[in-house]
Protein backbone atom coordinates (compact mmCIF):
# COMPACT_ATOMS: atom_id res chain seq x y z
CA UNK A 1 0.00 0.00 0.00
CA UNK A 2 1.68 3.25 -0.78
CA UNK A 3 1.51 6.15 1.66
CA UNK A 4 -0.17 9.16 1.01
CA UNK A 5 2.15 12.30 0.47
CA UNK A 6 1.30 15.14 3.83
CA UNK A 7 -0.34 17.99 2.13
CA UNK A 8 2.36 20.94 1.39
CA UNK A 9 2.76 23.31 4.37
CA UNK A 10 2.49 27.30 3.31
CA UNK A 11 6.32 28.44 3.11
CA UNK A 12 8.75 30.06 1.09
CA UNK A 13 11.31 28.04 -0.73
CA UNK A 14 14.42 29.84 -1.49
CA UNK A 15 16.79 27.46 -2.63
CA UNK A 16 16.09 27.23 -6.07
CA UNK A 17 16.85 31.08 -6.78
CA UNK A 18 16.89 31.10 -10.66
CA UNK A 19 19.20 33.84 -11.51
CA UNK A 20 20.76 37.05 -10.58
CA UNK A 21 18.68 40.23 -11.07
CA UNK A 22 20.96 42.80 -12.63
CA UNK A 23 18.35 45.51 -11.60
CA UNK A 24 15.36 45.68 -9.47
CA UNK A 25 13.26 49.17 -9.23
CA UNK A 26 10.97 50.12 -6.79
CA UNK A 27 8.89 52.76 -8.66
CA UNK A 28 6.48 55.51 -6.38
CA UNK A 29 3.07 54.21 -7.99
CA UNK A 30 1.17 50.41 -9.06
CA UNK A 31 1.39 48.82 -12.00
CA UNK A 32 -1.85 46.43 -12.79
CA UNK A 33 0.92 43.48 -15.30
CA UNK A 34 1.75 40.51 -13.96
CA UNK A 35 3.89 39.15 -16.57
CA UNK A 36 7.52 39.32 -18.19
CA UNK A 37 7.84 43.15 -19.71
CA UNK A 38 10.26 44.37 -22.07
CA UNK A 39 11.29 47.18 -19.26
CA UNK A 40 14.23 48.11 -20.77
CA UNK A 41 13.40 48.92 -24.26
CA UNK A 42 11.40 52.01 -22.29
CA UNK A 43 12.51 52.46 -19.12
CA UNK A 44 16.03 53.90 -19.55
CA UNK A 45 17.66 55.33 -16.29
CA UNK A 46 20.46 57.93 -16.95
CA UNK A 47 22.99 58.85 -14.46
CA UNK A 48 22.81 62.66 -13.43
CA UNK A 49 26.23 63.49 -12.04
CA UNK A 50 24.48 64.50 -9.05
CA UNK A 51 25.37 63.03 -5.85
CA UNK A 52 23.26 63.37 -2.51
CA UNK A 53 24.54 61.82 0.69
CA UNK A 54 26.90 59.77 -0.54
CA UNK A 55 24.77 58.69 -3.42
CA UNK A 56 24.77 59.14 -7.35
CA UNK A 57 21.49 60.24 -8.24
CA UNK A 58 19.69 59.01 -11.33
CA UNK A 59 16.55 60.25 -13.61
CA UNK A 60 14.06 57.81 -15.77
CA UNK A 61 10.98 58.73 -17.18
CA UNK A 62 7.84 56.57 -16.22
CA UNK A 63 4.55 57.57 -17.96
CA UNK A 64 5.91 61.14 -19.53
CA UNK A 65 6.66 61.59 -15.34
CA UNK A 66 9.95 62.91 -13.93
CA UNK A 67 11.56 60.03 -11.15
CA UNK A 68 14.63 60.40 -9.61
CA UNK A 69 16.01 57.75 -7.89
CA UNK A 70 19.45 56.22 -5.80
CA UNK A 71 20.71 52.60 -6.21
CA UNK A 72 21.50 51.51 -2.60
CA UNK A 73 22.66 47.77 -1.57
CA UNK A 74 20.97 46.16 0.79
CA UNK A 75 22.94 45.21 3.96
CA UNK A 76 25.35 42.83 4.80
CA UNK A 77 23.90 39.33 5.22
CA UNK A 78 20.69 39.94 3.84
CA UNK A 79 19.54 39.33 0.17
CA UNK A 80 16.34 40.19 -2.00
CA UNK A 81 14.55 37.98 -3.64
CA UNK A 82 11.56 37.75 -6.06
CA UNK A 83 8.87 35.26 -5.18
CA UNK A 84 6.09 34.01 -7.34
CA UNK A 85 2.83 32.40 -5.41
CA UNK A 86 2.20 28.73 -5.85
CA UNK A 87 -1.26 27.76 -4.92
CA UNK A 88 -2.11 24.03 -3.94
CA UNK A 89 -4.91 22.44 -3.85
CA UNK A 90 -5.28 19.70 -1.42
CA UNK A 91 -7.67 17.68 0.80
CA UNK A 92 -7.38 17.36 4.32
CA UNK A 93 -8.00 14.58 6.72
CA UNK A 94 -11.62 15.31 6.41
CA UNK A 95 -11.93 15.22 2.61
CA UNK A 96 -11.97 19.03 2.81
CA UNK A 97 -10.40 21.14 0.17
CA UNK A 98 -7.51 22.73 1.79
CA UNK A 99 -6.00 25.73 0.36
CA UNK A 100 -2.07 26.14 1.10
CA UNK A 101 0.10 29.28 -0.26
CA UNK A 102 3.60 28.31 -1.39
CA UNK A 103 6.13 30.80 -2.68
CA UNK A 104 8.84 29.74 -4.93
CA UNK A 105 12.21 32.45 -5.46
CA UNK A 106 12.78 33.10 -9.19
CA UNK A 107 15.61 35.62 -8.69
CA UNK A 108 17.34 37.22 -6.15
CA UNK A 109 19.45 40.84 -5.86
CA UNK A 110 21.82 42.49 -3.92
CA UNK A 111 20.93 46.28 -4.33
CA UNK A 112 17.38 47.83 -5.33
CA UNK A 113 17.03 51.11 -7.25
CA UNK A 114 13.99 53.40 -5.65
CA UNK A 115 12.55 55.89 -7.09
CA UNK A 116 10.64 59.37 -6.09
CA UNK A 117 8.68 61.80 -7.57
CA UNK A 118 10.35 65.00 -8.34
CA UNK A 119 12.24 65.01 -5.34
CA UNK A 120 15.83 63.91 -4.67
CA UNK A 121 17.03 60.63 -3.11
CA UNK A 122 18.19 61.13 0.44
CA UNK A 123 18.98 59.18 3.50
CA UNK A 124 15.85 60.32 4.81
CA UNK A 125 14.03 58.54 2.22
CA UNK A 126 11.86 55.44 3.52
CA UNK A 127 13.65 52.24 1.96
CA UNK A 128 17.07 53.74 3.56
CA UNK A 129 15.81 54.28 6.84
CA UNK A 130 14.04 51.40 6.99
CA UNK A 131 17.28 49.54 6.78
CA UNK A 132 18.71 51.34 10.17
CA UNK A 133 14.92 48.60 11.43
CA UNK A 134 17.79 45.30 10.50
CA UNK A 135 20.66 46.29 12.75
CA UNK A 136 18.11 47.38 15.42
CA UNK A 137 16.79 43.85 14.97
CA UNK A 138 20.07 42.39 15.38
CA UNK A 139 21.25 44.22 17.91
CA UNK A 140 18.23 42.46 19.99
CA UNK A 141 18.74 39.15 19.24
CA UNK A 142 22.68 38.84 20.16
CA UNK A 143 22.98 37.71 23.70
CA UNK A 144 24.09 39.89 26.45
CA UNK A 145 27.16 38.74 28.80
CA UNK A 146 27.94 39.51 32.03
CA UNK A 147 30.71 42.08 31.51
CA UNK A 148 28.16 43.66 29.14
CA UNK A 149 25.73 44.12 32.09
CA UNK A 150 28.58 44.87 34.63
CA UNK A 151 29.40 47.87 31.46
CA UNK A 152 25.89 49.11 31.05
CA UNK A 153 26.00 49.21 35.27
CA UNK A 154 28.99 50.85 35.40
CA UNK A 155 27.79 53.46 32.93
CA UNK A 156 24.91 54.21 34.72
CA UNK A 157 26.09 54.43 37.77
CA UNK A 158 28.70 57.64 36.02
CA UNK A 159 25.56 58.77 35.21
CA UNK A 160 23.69 59.02 38.64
Amino acid sequence: MEQATPPAAAGVDLSPAATDLGRVHLLPCGIRHNSAAAVSDYFKPRDTGVEVDGVKVEEAFFRGRNLQGATVALPDGYRGYVLEKKKNEEKDAQGMDEEASNFVSRAEFQNITYWNHDTMPSAEDPLPRSFHWLAIANAMHKPVTAEDMANMSARQNQNS
